[in-house]
This record gives structure tokens, sequence and C-alpha cells, in this order.
């Protein structure tokens, strides 16, 4: 099975590099399953309906959230009717929409996306650790579902890679975002389980993590918020990582992806090349 993971997609030009991209790339790389991370998509805080169906029909299974989720305020209302677009699971109980869904793709492949978010440098969620147990043992990787993908939304590297390991052998990909740059960690854990500390963030890189770069650095220099941050429209780089499983649901291949804009381009040399 091939999948791909587009981390945070960021503002107007992420959305640009991803729609523009993302049919080529799952038609030229025979592509199972993608998934997009797209919580900063509507102006850098939260997503919009009609940008989370844009994004599915551009060709992705599934969208995953984060921290900034609920910030525009009709998520609270359209994320219960949309299936395909998965919030952290570690959300208080009764918080609307779902924190994992078993997505059937077009190849028929059964694909267990599940969303966490971390508690270091973050806000006061539920145990990702304890919230993961209880998610596999619903739905096994290899008997409930083909294929089972954690985007693992945290602040602090180590939390991520120890989480990692928590599942390792146990889930296909563990992908972490919302640090907004792509680490060079890429690899596959001792018992199969891919994993990258952070896919990256799709947007403009002459920024600051995704936001036009005065506003940031006004605050930094003076503690005084002037105007609200506002994402940078510059050309946009695409950022994730590409994976490659066997017959069981683990890892066999990992490498990131980086297409457009400033940043050293990458494709899996494993596939086709476009």
């Amino acid at each position: 099975m091939r999948l791909l993971f587009i981390g945070d997609i960021v503002g107007r030009a992420g959305r640009a590099v991803l729609l523009d991209n993302l049919p080529k790339l799952r038609d030229a790389w025979s592509l199972d399953c993608v998934i997009v991370n797209g919580e900063n998509a509507a102006g850098g805080f939260g997503i919009t309906e009609t940008i989370c169906a844009d994004f599915l029909a551009a060709g992705a299974d599934c969208v995953t959230l984060g921290n900034h989720a609920f910030d525009q305020r009709e998520a609270l209302v359209f994320i219960a009717r949309q299936p395909r677009l998965i919030r952290p699971l570690n959300y208080p109980r009764g918080t609307p929409g779902r924190g994992a869904n078993l997505i059937e793709t077009a190849s028929g492949a059964r694909v267990l996306v599940i969303n966490l978010m971390g508690r270091i440098f973050m806000d006061a969620m539920d145990d990702p650790f304890a919230a993961i147990e209880h998610e596999l043992a619903a739905c096994p990787l290899g008997a409930g579902c083909d294929a089972a993908v954690v985007d693992f939304h945290a602040e602090a590297s180590s939390e991520k890679q120890g989480f990692a390991h928590f599942v390792d052998g146990r889930v296909s990909l563990v992908v972490g975002t919302h640090t907004h740059v792509p680490t060079a960690d890429h690899q596959i854990l001792p018992q199969g389980t891919a994993y990258v500390t952070d896919a990256g963030m799709t947007g403009d890189y002459d920024s600051v993590i995704g936001m036009e770069k005065e506003e940031p650095v006004r605050r930094f220099t003076t503690k005084l918020p002037v105007t609200r941050f506002e994402p940078a429209s510059g050309p946009a780089t695409l950022c994730g990582v590409a994976v490659e499983l066997d017959g069981k649901g683990l890892a066999t291949k990992i490498a990131p992806v980086r297409i457009g804009g400033r940043l050293s381009q990458a494709r899996p040399d494993f596939w086709e090349t476009i």
C-alpha cells in the first residue's frame, strides 16, 4: 500500500500548492491513501466546510486537525456530518466530531486514521497514550484495518518520539505535525512503524511558521501585539512524507516530500517521479 501524508496547510498559499499538485501526485504515484492536516487552512486558523470539501475533491481521503480545530466556529457544526474530517481523539468527552475513523479508500483499503494531541507545552488534554490503547484494541492493525496512521499533533519532539516507540509495530505510520518545520529523522522503527517528528507545513517558508514575518518579530522584540497574524502569501512548499507498506500494514519505505517554494526539493526515489 502507498500512503502520502501532507503536513499542515497554512492559508491561501498552502491551499494553492496542495490543490495544484495533489491530483497529479495521486495519479503519478498510484497512491492508495492521502491524508492532509488542514488545521491552519483557513487564514492560518482552523478550517471551513468549503476548504475541507476542496481538499477531499482534490484527492485527499481524510483531513486531520489539531489545536486550531475549532477556530472557525462553523467547524463545530459541520464536523459532525463530515466523517473524513478528524479532530484530536483526546479532546474532552462531548467535543463535536470524531478523533478516529476507518476510511475505505478508492482502492478498497481500510485505513484507520487517528488524530491525537500532545500535552507538553500544549493545552491540557486527555492522555494520548491511554486514548491510543483503547482505539487500537477496538480496531487492531491486520484484523480491523489494513493500515493505521496516527497524526500526532504536538510541540515536544520527545513526546512525539516516546509515543512512536509506544505504538511501534501496532500502527503503520506516526507522523508529527504542529511545529511547521520538516525534520530529517524519517525512519522505520524496529517493529515496522514509519515515523517522522514533523512533516513540516505546506505554506510559504519566507515567514515565521507560515505567518507574515513583521508581526511575530514585533511581538518578540516589543511584547506588544499590534495587528493580527496573517498567513504569508509567497510561493509555498508542499511538505509531507511518502510511505510504502507491506501486506501486514507495516512500513518498508519512507521518504520526505517537498515540492515547490523555497525549500530544497524532495521526492521518494522508490516511486516514479514527476
